[in-house]
């Protein structure tokens, strides 16, 4: 099923019209993927338009968010501790210039200097494209037609919010170069969709202590001279341009990426 976005929408608009029903969100999901459950870091998506919920991201998810390491760092075994207190602070903060930080368009707490127009107008930072949405059809739309096809999927994390240590157990590679959609931290329900060049996305296999099990969205940076300074002295010591850094996703967002291919175990 491999059409121009345009075409995918005129057909489903013409299927609603013929039957005189009004289409929602997930009608268009069911048409475009009929055999592909809708991933819940897009759930949100679902509420009436105008309608809005309290902050999506709580406190005890921030952690999800601000773990970096090091692509050496991905084996089976390695223990993972969520999170640096200090870095998710430096986050938080909105800057005066767009940088290719650790999601950073998650974190824009400190609404009175920066608003979500204020946000989704900004200039982008070097390399990355993005645009925001507020309805799933806008976001199915805006993948198809960057990727110029609907052979693609989304892949998003299982954190629980309540377990921070984790165990690998196993990496997979998913694609490189992929649209990530992050829900921005506003009450207002509206996601960042945005690709970053030079990246990989992985999905990593965790275990907790008590044997239950996770799934993290990993995204790899190979360039990282437009990455947050304070943020990657703080969490590792290191200075942007130098070394590839990875970060996981938290469970509010997901990874668009092309699906012709067969998900491979890996080490990186």
């Amino acid at each position: 099923m491999e059409f121009s976005h345009i075409t995918v929408l005129a057909l489903f608009c013409l299927t609603f019209v013929s039957t005189g029903a009004i289409p929602s969100g997930e009608d268009y999901w069911k048409y475009v993927w009929p055999n592909t459950p809708l991933p819940e870091a897009f759930s949100d998506l679902l509420l009436p338009y105008g309608k809005t919920n309290s902050l999506p991201i709580r406190v005890e998810e921030l952690n999800q968010y601000s773990t970096l390491f090091f692509p050496h760092d991905l084996y089976p075994g390695k223990k993972i501790v969520l999170g640096n207190t200090q870095s998710v602070a430096k986050m938080m903060r909105p800057f005066t210039e767009p940088r290719q930080g650790v999601t950073d368009s998650i974190w824009l707490e400190n609404k009175e200097r920066q608003s979500l127009d204020d946000f989704c107008n900004s200039p982008t930072a070097k390399g990355e494209h993005k645009h925001c949405v507020s309805s799933l059809e806008s976001m199915i739309d805006h993948v198809i037609s960057h990727f110029r096809t609907s052979k693609i999927k989304a892949i998003s994390s299982t954190f629980d919010k309540n377990e921070d240590q984790y165990v690998v157990e196993e990496v997979k590679k998913v694609g490189d170069n992929a649209v990530m959609c992050h829900r921005l931290n506003f009450e207002k329900v509206v996601f960042n969709c945005h690709q970053v060049r030079e990246t990989t996305a992985y999905v990593v296999s965790l275990a907790a202590p008590d044997g239950s099990k996770a799934k993290a969205l990993t995204v790899c940076h190979h360039d990282t001279r437009g990455m947050n300074p304070e943020l990657l002295y703080e969490a590792l010591k290191v200075s942007p341009g130098t070394i590839f850094v990875c970060h996981f996703i938290g469970n509010k967002a997901a990874a668009w990426v092309p699906n012709y291919s067969v998900d491979r175990p890996c080490v990186i």
